[in-house]
């Protein structure tokens, strides 16, 4: 018998997430529920699942097990606290919540009654991705030195004139780092390991009515030792593809969105010639770097499936509460950073409030 899945908060994103759901196997999505009724309606007439228009009755449904909460980031707490808590497995939209101790009420939630908890960031999915890692598991890199992600793309004034939510530090939870580079800000520090110091800088210089930056900058230092760049931006028009650097002292590479375009290594492998056939000769489009829709469902799929199978088997799925967990408190430390002007150290001592955000505009 198929996985019953339901969908909370019936959105942009809820439609990726119905796609994802249908490309899995042993999966069903059988309903939806949003604030807004009518959202819920369209979601349903559109997949054929059930809408509810209230929250406790569809979370009483026996035939439910997982639940997706594609809410906006702000108010990704509530429902997954509510659904944890009616014994339902919980699969959070990035970010996983916009303050440690939201997170940790998710989290906590889950645990206490013995559910799975994933937050999705299908980029760890992509094959590059894991080529990278398992290159950097495999010593491949030598000593790391050097950890870059650069996000440039381009949103809209009417993006972000198109939700009241969009923009706000109660909802959004931050601007272009958390809401955009955040899957980059993930991927980075899977690959080069904890981060433990920060300095950065961040303005709104594009963009008005948003209280949140549309742009930022930091250097972080990583437990290991070796340093990086993190950049994002929603003023770079037409808007580029995500791109990741790993440089060491045998080998770098670097990937634009899904595409391995540098794989430079002092010692030959045999699995060089398989990057270079399968995933340097593709070229992504789009990516979401100007069009927020323009982005696939493979990578929901994957990160799904593997979330059953953990559920199945009883293990933690890859992308857990507190891996979900590890990026908001880097972007936090960031903007920490850039209102203080001083080197921020990770773990964070503190929770920042969202009152003691101040961002910098330049007109």
């Amino acid at each position: 018998m198929a996985t019953g899945f339901a969908i909370i908060g019936c959105g942009m994103i809820a439609g990726f997430h119905a796609r994802a759901i249908k490309d899995v196997r042993g999966a069903k999505l059988i309903a939806c529920f949003d604030m807004n009724a009518a959202s819920a309606d369209r979601l349903a007439e559109s997949t054929g699942c059930k809408p509810y228009h209230d929250l406790d009755e569809m979370l009483a449904d026996p035939k439910i097990e997982v639940v997706t909460i594609g809410t906006p980031s702000g108010a990704h707490m509530d429902p997954a606290v509510k659904a944890a808590e009616a014994g339902k497995h919980v699969i959070v939209e990035k970010p996983l919540e916009i303050t440690l101790a939201r997170c940790d009420a998710i989290i906590d939630a889950c645990r206490r009654n013995k559910v799975q908890l994933s937050t999705i960031f299908p980029s760890r999915f992509h094959a590059s991705s894991l080529e990278i890692k398992r290159a950097i598991e495999g010593g491949r890199f030598g000593k790391l030195a050097v950890g870059d992600s650069y996000v440039k793309w381009f949103r809209s004034q009417a993006y972000y004139d198109s939700g009241a939510w969009r923009g706000t530090w109660q909802l959004d939870g931050g601007g272009a780092l958390m809401n955009q580079a955040i899957h980059s800000v993930d991927l980075l520090s899977w690959f080069m390991g904890p981060v433990v110091e920060i300095r950065a800088q961040t303005a709104t210089l594009a963009h008005e009515r948003i209280a949140v930056e549309d742009t930022a900058m930091a250097t972080v230092r990583f437990e290991s030792g070796a340093l990086g760049v993190i950049e994002a931006t929603t003023a770079a028009y037409p808007g580029y593809l995500k791109r990741i650097e790993i440089s060491g002292s045998e080998g770098s590479a670097a990937m634009e969105e899904e595409d391995i375009v540098r794989w430079d290594f002092a010692r030959p492998d045999k699995r060089d010639k398989l990057v270079a056939e399968q995933m340097q000769a593709r070229k992504s489009t789009g990516g979401g770097a100007s069009d927020p829709a323009a982005i696939g469902h493979h990578g929901h799929a994957l990160q799904f499936q593997d979330v059953l199978t953990a559920i199945k088997k009883g293990r933690a799925p890859a992308i857990d509460g507190q891996e979900g967990r590890r990026s908001v408190e880097i972007i936090l430390g960031v903007y920490k950073a850039a209102e203080t002007g001083k080197a921020i150290s990770l773990p964070l001592a503190k929770d920042p409030t969202l009152a003691a955000r101040k961002i910098k505009v330049q007109k």
